[in-house]
């Protein structure tokens, strides 16, 4: 299917534009949405990280809107989570001009960006997270499903992690997004379902590679479960020998085909 690309402004912090790369089907739809969230550690990338599962995505017939984000130095958590919010809330007050409706928006986040994507399911209308204003729109931040491919599903965990093995980017990075261990605890994807707190629970996608030295091997497994226990609908989907971020990493690998394949099959069952 033929596609439209081009890059927008959906918000301009303190007179900064913030970009989002929209990817849109040629055609009437109305198509699934997605809100697409980066990794890099909290702290580095941009909306051109995954553009090889975007253009996949549209392709397919799927609105993907790639958003730019701030993390630090200019900012650290809760901010950036208040980025992710308004961006599925700018998307659904856009979905119908691009093809979509907002009752078909979901998310999909990589990495760190898995955790923001993560965490925004499952708390979208925390008044941490929902501070920043639309205007002439009423519509929240809860989504059709959430997809997290290799997500930081327990940062806390994956802190101690890293401090023990010495790995000192990684350090270097949660000490610069978090202000705190407790905010590590607070906003823990794992931890909040394990915690029994309230919260929202679309269908859910987890992708993950058992060779993926930037997590513990049992962190998304133990999400998974977690989001089960809690009365929530989640496909675990493991592929063998891949690492981290094993689809942008190798786009046209078998195993990343069968997972671009997986994620748009799920995309469109859970819009129906």
């Amino acid at each position: 299917m033929a596609i439209h690309v081009e890059d927008i402004t959906y918000q301009s912090p303190n007179g900064t534009p913030l970009l989002a790369r929209l990817y849109r089907p040629e055609g009437p739809g109305p198509f699934p949405a997605v809100l697409e969230v980066h990794g890099g550690a909290w702290t580095s990338g941009d909306r051109l990280n995954n553009v090889a599962i975007a253009e996949s995505l549209a392709a397919d017939g799927i609105v993907v809107l790639s958003i730019d984000f701030r993390y630090p130095p200019v900012a650290s958590y809760p901010v950036t989570s208040q980025d992710v919010n308004l961006g599925i809330r700018w998307l659904k007050a856009h979905a119908t001009a691009f093809g979509s409706r907002p009752d078909l928006v979901g998310g999909l986040g990589t990495s760190s960006g898995g955790h923001l994507l993560l965490l925004s399911a499952l708390r979208p209308n925390d008044p941490r997270y929902t501070v920043l204003d639309l205007p002439g729109s009423d519509v929240d931040a809860s989504l059709a499903f959430a997809i997290a491919c290799w997500p930081v599903a327990d940062p806390l965990k994956r802190y101690r992690t890293v401090q023990g093995n010495g790995n000192a980017r990684l350090v270097a990075a949660h000490d610069a997004f978090w202000p705190s261990v407790e905010d590590m605890t607070d906003a823990n994807p794992t931890l909040i379902l394990q915690r029994g707190e309230k919260v929202s629970l679309p269908p859910a996608l987890v992708i993950q590679g058992t060779l993926d030295n930037n997590l513990t091997p049992d962190m998304t497994g133990a999400f998974a479960m977690a989001y089960a226990a809690s009365g929530g609908k989640i496909t675990f989907e493991s592929f063998p020998g891949q690492p981290h971020a094993f689809i942008p990493g190798a786009p046209t690998a078998r195993d990343s085909l069968r997972a671009l394949e997986t994620i748009k099959g799920f995309i469109h069952r859970n819009t129906i």
